[in-house]
């Protein structure tokens, strides 16, 4: 059964950085698609950045674009998201993704697997 277990998170000052980790099993992150989501308390879970299969594409929600990073490590078969500048919008529980294939879809309704979820929290 395919599992992702993330890592990192925890809390930081507005202005800071934190890098998440997402170990996958089963799954192969550079020959399918991978993605950080991320839901806020009273809001609905949005999409943070996606890489694609095997090519290494990336993209990022227009909130993020210049402050995170998604990457893969094809040895430790592990997505890692690293964020920096951090506001204090951007405090939610982070959660990785993966769909098999490419990245044609990037709502949450197309991921079918994901992380149990890790709390980010950035203080003013």
């Amino acid at each position: 059964q395919v599992q992702l277990v993330e890592s990192g998170g925890g809390s930081v000052q507005a202005g800071g950085s934190l890098s998440l980790s997402c170990a996958a099993s089963i799954l192969t992150v550079t020959r399918n698609c991978m993605g950080w989501f991320r839901q806020a308390p009273g809001k609905e879970r949005e999409g943070v950045a996606h890489i694609a299969a095997g090519v290494g594409i990336t993209y990022y929600a227009d909130a993020v674009k210049g402050r995170f990073t998604i990457s893969q490590d094809n040895a430790k078969n592990t997505v890692y998201l690293q964020m920096n500048r951090l506001k204090p919008e951007d405090t939610a529980t982070y959660y990785c993704a993966a769909r098999w294939g490419s990245c044609g879809g990037r709502r949450e309704a197309d991921f079918r697997y994901w992380g149990q979820g890790i709390q980010v929290t950035v203080s003013s």
